[in-house]
């Protein structure tokens, strides 16, 4: 079978694989799409993730069960897989059922740091970790999982404001990559009002697409984070998608009081002047918070379905417009594009 591997020289090639076998619990999916984002470029640099030469690549996927294999799965039934997997043994992470919330050291995920990823015609996955999937979303299911690293952000952002009454007038996404652009219909259907920050070009079809998406464009080169509560107003949630490590601060200066901001982007290394009593003064005296969140969790998933599945249909429909077949997968790799997924199934 075809898969894309991660070749000893460091670049990702295309080689034939033989077909797996599923064990005990496992199901063989074919895989139908894998997604591209940029946790995938990080880890072809080198900057993401503890990735092994002939590793599988891509972890944001879709499939369909090829052989249940006895796990009471159908053949035929839309899945998707999560990321996340035990290193080993299960751990206690893995045995409440809570994957998302372990150390890098206690997990390896599937694509991107220790374990083989989806980019292949067909995968033996553990049943517990296949989502199901309406057939009638399975283009768009690579989509699911970034979905759900945004399900996971939006709960811990909201468990953090929970003990008091939490407005929701305001929040500001802060990137116009494929997370943010997605993460703006979920915010839109929650908060009065959305702003999404970038550094693109007003005619741009990233800015386009927020905009139809139901956000406010704010460009960072006239307008930077932490001058957007006088330009525009104070923010009640920031979500970060950029992993610009100076965003961490300035999205605290852009939150109104009692606001949260939920990072999500890793930074590469970067040194910089900090007022450090204005930062912590800013996080008492206003009740603010920020909380990091990376993965998510099965449950999280299953909310990402609900909000694929909610999402409006030109909005859904612009995230699977460049799908390439698996021949093509440097072009997916390569492309400058909203969203690019590789294509495996028939």
């Amino acid at each position: 079978m075809d898969a894309v591997v991660l070749h000893e020289d460091g670049l990702p090639r295309l080689v034939d694989r033989p077909r797996p076998d599923p064990g005990p619990g496992e199901a063989l999916i074919r895989v139908d799409r894998v997604g591209i984002d940029g946790t995938d470029r990080e880890v072809l640099d080198g900057v993401h993730g503890d990735v092994e030469a002939s590793m599988v690549l891509g972890h944001e996927a879709v499939g369909t069960v090829a052989e249940p294999n006895g796990t009471g799965l159908e053949v035929g039934e839309t899945v998707v897989p999560t990321v996340r997997r035990p290193p080993g043994a299960y751990n206690e992470y893995f045995r409440r059922g809570e994957p998302d919330m372990a150390p890098m050291d206690e997990t390896v995920e599937c694509g991107i740091d220790g374990a083989d990823g989806f980019m292949a015609e067909y995968v033996a996955v553990p049943s517990e970790y296949l989502v199901p999937l309406p057939e009638r979303l399975a283009p768009y299911g690579f989509l699911v999982e970034p979905l759900s690293i945004t399900a996971k952000a939006l709960e811990l952002a909201e468990a953090s404001r929970e003990p008091f009454a939490w407005d929701r007038d305001r929040a500001l996404v802060l990137g116009t990559g494929s997370l943010g652009l997605l993460t703006i219909p979920v915010l839109d259907e929650r908060f009065e009002a959305v702003y999404c920050l970038g550094r693109r070009d007003r005619d741009d079809p990233a800015v386009e697409l927020a905009i139809e998406a139901g956000a406010t464009y704010v460009d960072s080169r006239e307008t930077p984070v932490d001058e957007v509560p006088e330009a525009y107003a104070p923010m009640d949630l920031v979500y970060e998608a950029t992993g610009h490590a100076p965003h961490a601060v300035q999205s605290v200066s852009a939150l109104a009081p009692n606001g949260v901001a939920a990072l999500l982007g890793v930074p590469e290394p970067h040194t910089a002047e900090v007022d450090l009593a204005d930062f912590h003064r800013e996080l008492v005296l206003g009740n603010r918070a920020t909380v990091g969140s990376v993965n998510a969790g099965y449950t999280h998933f299953e909310r990402a379905v609900e909000w694929l599945d909610a999402m409006p249909d030109s909005v859904r429909s612009a995230f699977a417009e460049h799908v390439y077949p698996i021949e093509e997968f440097e072009a997916a790799l390569d492309s400058d594009v909203i969203k690019a997924a590789v294509e495996l199934g028939p």
